[in-house]
């Protein structure tokens, strides 16, 4: 008897588990997070980068560069469409793309139009969250093949942080990211 694959919403705990088992959501801004969000938004010349972790009903920012907010909802996540990728994801202009033309973010202030995320995926394959950029102007032409192959290797070094973090929390020492 062959068992039924895993129902997304198992998929979906799985997952809010794991994004718990890191134990960073709600802690401070780290150094080394804020040092990886200020290098996407130069390499990508935009006016916004974030670190973003999709939590059960939010988005939460570990680190933020041009973005006021340390978290949104999820009906104004974009970062929730690249769950369960292993590609980055880049909408040119948000008013255009079925999935967030209603988005509050883009309805309203502060007006986002475009969006490029790396996915941040765990070594077993579970998607907590993004790197991106965000401009305020649509940009039909994405990003260069440059800036995509940087902000994936910056999506690395996020995973690299999350998970010597981790190891950290785990023997109890203190975090020096």
């Amino acid at each position: 008897m062959q068992c039924p694959p895993p129902s997304a919403e198992t998929g979906e705990r799985e997952r809010l588990a794991v994004l718990d088992a890191y134990a960073v959501l709600d802690t401070p801004p780290e150094p080394g997070f804020d040092a990886i969000v200020q290098l996407a938004r130069a390499v990508c010349a935009a006016p916004v980068a974030l670190v973003s972790l999709v939590a059960e009903g939010r988005q939460w920012f570990k680190a933020r560069s041009g973005f006021v907010d340390c978290g949104t909802e999820l009906d104004a996540s974009v970062c929730r469409h690249v769950l369960g990728r292993s590609d980055m994801l880049v909408i040119p202009d948000l008013t255009c793309d079925g999935r967030t033309r209603t988005n509050p973010l883009v309805t309203g202030a502060p007006h986002i139009r475009f969006y490029a995320g790396a996915p941040l995926v765990t070594p077993d394959g579970h998607g907590l969250g993004t790197l991106c950029v965000i401009d305020t102007k649509p940009r039909p032409e994405g990003l260069t093949e440059e800036q995509r192959e940087c902000l994936q290797v910056l999506a690395g070094l996020v995973m690299a942080h999350l998970d010597m973090r981790k190891a950290l929390v785990a023997k109890e020492l203190p975090l020096g990211l």
